[in-house]
């Protein structure tokens, strides 16, 4: 399929998102559409999926014009999308998620769930993925939930593929079985849209790349001609910072430590500890226990063996409230399914952790007040938005992220723990919060930070833990550490 967007034009309201711009694709060739978060990248890719219309220009497939005014046209031209919202139904299994709007019935009518299990079964067995068709969708972890949503738009047999993040909840393995996947749909002549944050990822699965930047096309390519510094540049319109980090000489006492902590299940004899003014890492693969550690320890999940000192005294964690009172702060993996709620505002979402703290009389909300706190957290987090009153989902990737840190700053906590602290945003939001990061331990905040990306922790950390099967194997200093040394540890070749 040759596909050609010329002049697409698109406003909502006044404000003109998209702007005369350019694109191609062709089968048999892999993409990269790169931008920064609010770019015009996905209303580009949503007006050619169908899901909206545009004001000016035309869209051309193997030369002849089309319009599409329902998703469902797109598909039926050949044309998968793939959304970075995930679109699936937790209280169905797996395979009904495969084949909702084109199941597979015998000829009484009744739906053959036999060979729709079967079917479903030979795609992940192609991908070489351990899932159980069977499976509800809502017991699978945010990564196979990417997983199920790739697989249905591959079992479509779509000509053109629009991919809008598929690897941010995913690890390194699952998105090389996922890369496998995509290198033998180019090989049959499947064009390929992949929209990513993640330049390593460009540069090693894409041919060509075109780049957005406020809602004009500024650049495209082969990509053997860049770099994903000059990526990285072309996205922002100036150089971005990269490298480690500096590292604090002058810590503090010790806040946080933890003493041969176990769960009988996902972690096993952990033990560490972190500084006021130390930023330190933890990292593995998937399944390592990392998150279900620090769900423990944040009274969030179940009870634990060991011991957990604060300030050098012993506590049994036993709930969020608990470890709030304690000063310890959670920003929790996968924002859309964790951190933010997608029914309440701006600053509502902002405001959740300190509104008990404005209470009048036991019954009353000092709005005035909490309106005042949010409004110090996002000049000093340079949060972009609208109205405070505007939907949470109003605002980009990062923005979004930046309000989940703004609800958990302004409880002034003294150890803050962050998951997967930059998933789903852009290169100028990832280094914005970065720097938020290393301003945190400068003003005396111990911060824990939780990545399955090696470039994230050598960026902040000063040392990092990593776990294999819910053990600690390796502790690494900021000098020791490199991407080939921490994958090694981290899938038990190295101890």
């Amino acid at each position: 399929m040759e596909l050609e967007m010329k002049g697409i034009s698109k406003s909502f309201g006044a404000n003109l998102v998209l702007d005369n711009v350019d694109f191609s694709s062709h089968g048999g060739c892999i993409t990269a559409l790169l931008g920064e978060n609010g770019a015009g990248k996905s209303t580009l890719m949503n007006i050619l999926g169908g899901v909206i219309d545009f004001n000016g220009g035309d869209i051309l497939l193997d030369g002849e014009k089309v319009v599409f005014r329902s998703p469902r046209e797109s598909l039926d031209a050949g044309i998968a999308f793939i959304h970075q919202e995930l679109n699936l139904i937790n209280d169905l299994a797996v395979y009904e998620n495969l084949f909702i709007g084109r199941e597979i019935r015998k000829k009484g009518g009744m739906l053959d769930r036999n060979e729709m299990m079967a079917q479903a079964k030979a795609v992940f067995d192609e991908m070489e993925l351990d899932l159980d068709p069977a499976a509800m969708v809502r017991d699978l972890d945010a990564s196979y939930k990417q997983i199920v949503e790739i697989s249905r738009a591959m079992m479509m047999n779509a000509r053109l593929v629009i991919m809008d993040e598929p690897t941010t909840s995913l690890t390194d393995p699952e998105i090389e079985r996922v890369f496998s996947f995509m290198r033998m749909l180019r090989k049959n002549g499947v064009g390929i849209i992949f929209i990513s944050h993640k330049l390593r990822e460009v540069m090693e699965i894409c041919d060509t790349y075109t780049v957005l930047r406020d809602g004009h096309m500024v650049a495209s390519g082969s990509i053997e001609n860049v770099t994903p510094e000059l990526l990285a540049k072309m996205m922002v319109g100036h150089d971005v910072r990269s490298g480690k980090n500096r590292i604090s000489e002058n810590l503090g006492s010790v806040v946080m430590e933890g003493r041969n902590l176990s769960d009988g299940r996902h972690f096993e004899n952990i033990s560490f500890s972190v500084r006021k003014g130390e930023v330190i890492g933890f990292t593995g693969l998937l399944g390592d226990g990392r998150s279900e550690l620090f769900q423990a320890l944040f009274g969030a999940a179940g009870k634990y063996d060991g011991s957990l000192l604060i300030d050098g005294r012993e506590v049994r964690m036993r709930s969020t409230m608990q470890a709030v009172s304690l000063g310890i702060g959670y920003l929790p993996r996968n924002r859309k399914e964790n951190g933010i709620v997608k029914d309440l505002s701006i600053l509502e979402n902002g405001s959740l952790v300190t509104l008990s703290k404005r209470r009048r009389l036991g019954l009353f909300i000092d709005w005035k007040a909490v309106k005042g706190d949010f409004e110090k957290e996002r000049k000093e987090l340079s949060i972009k938005m609208g109205a405070p009153s505007d939907s949470i989902t109003s605002l980009s990737g990062g923005n979004q992220q930046k309000v989940v840190l703004a609800k958990w700053l302004s409880m002034n906590p003294k150890v803050l723990i962050l998951d997967n602290p930059t998933q789903g945003v852009d290169v100028r939001a990832k280094e914005e919060i970065y720097e938020i990061i290393l301003a945190l331990a400068e003003a005396g905040v111990a911060v824990i930070v939780l990545s399955s990306e090696a470039q994230e922790i050598m960026r902040v950390c000063s040392r990092c833990f990593v776990l294999y099967h819910g053990r600690i194997i390796g502790e690494l200093e900021h000098s020791e550490m490199n991407e080939e040394r921490m994958m090694r540890l981290a899938t038990g070749v190295e101890e």
